[in-house]
């Protein structure tokens, strides 16, 4: 005889998703999920069409699980004051004058009154949490993103959103740092730089800082915390 699968696998299932958190607290964090890259009509710094609509469709459609399962949402939102704002920081500068480089509009980019601002259309929702004073990748940095998370009991952080190797990079290794337990949601995060850059992001952050799943398998997930936190069966 052979030797016996777990169970989970004889029925088909995921096994549990270990995060280190006995029921964890979830919140979405959708990081720059706003026009700025997303709607290529008005961005200044786009994300190919390709990826920003199947971003765009994949947020959706995570957002709405999450919510149906009672997860907050949260979106971190880059805005700007004033182009000083972005040119205090040195490498930024280096961008801009660099004709050739992703980021050379880095200057104009979510300048505070400009269309980019906006998160894109159907992934708002009422109800919904806004942190629009992020302007580093980091979404800690000089927001009020860690206080809302804790005063509302949030221990694990369900990450999406652009670009995968800075600001969701960022965001993550800072959320690890503060003791979150920090979930990539694969299919939900992409880059402006290019395949191999978002891959070699997943590589760092399921290395050493985060577990990358892909959506269904992180609602499916959700679900069992939920279940459980209530005294049901996942």
């Amino acid at each position: 005889m052979g030797e016996a699968r777990p169970r989970t696998a004889r029925l088909g299932r995921t096994p549990p998703m270990k995060l280190g958190i006995a029921s964890p607290r979830a919140a979405v964090l959708a990081i720059d999920c706003h026009r700025g890259h997303l709607d290529l009509s008005v961005a200044t710094m786009p994300a190919p069409a390709d990826v920003a609509q199947r971003l765009v469709d994949n947020n959706r459609r995570f957002l709405d699980g999450a919510r149906a399962l009672g997860i907050p949402v949260a979106h971190a939102v880059t805005t700007y004051r004033d182009a000083a704002e972005i040119a205090a920081n040195p490498f930024w500068r280096t961008r801009a004058e660099d004709p050739n480089a992703t980021r050379r509009n880095v200057l104009r980019h979510n300048l505070a009154g400009s269309p980019g601002c906006t998160v894109m259309p159907g992934l708002l929702r009422p109800g919904d949490i806004v942190v629009d004073s992020k302007k580093r990748y980091d979404c800690f940095v000089a927001t009020d993103l860690d206080f809302t998370l804790r005063a509302h009991g949030v221990d694990t952080l369900l990450v999406t959103g652009i670009n995968t190797n800075s600001c969701v990079l960022a965001t993550a290794i800072a959320a690890n740092v503060r003791d979150y337990a920090v979930v990539i949601v694969e299919d939900c995060v992409d880059t402006m730089d290019g395949p191999a850059h978002h891959h070699a992001a997943l590589t760092c952050l399921r290395t050493a800082f985060a577990t990358v799943a892909p959506a269904e398998e992180v609602l499916a997930a959700a679900a069992g915390w939920r279940a459980a936190s209530q005294g049901g069966a996942a």
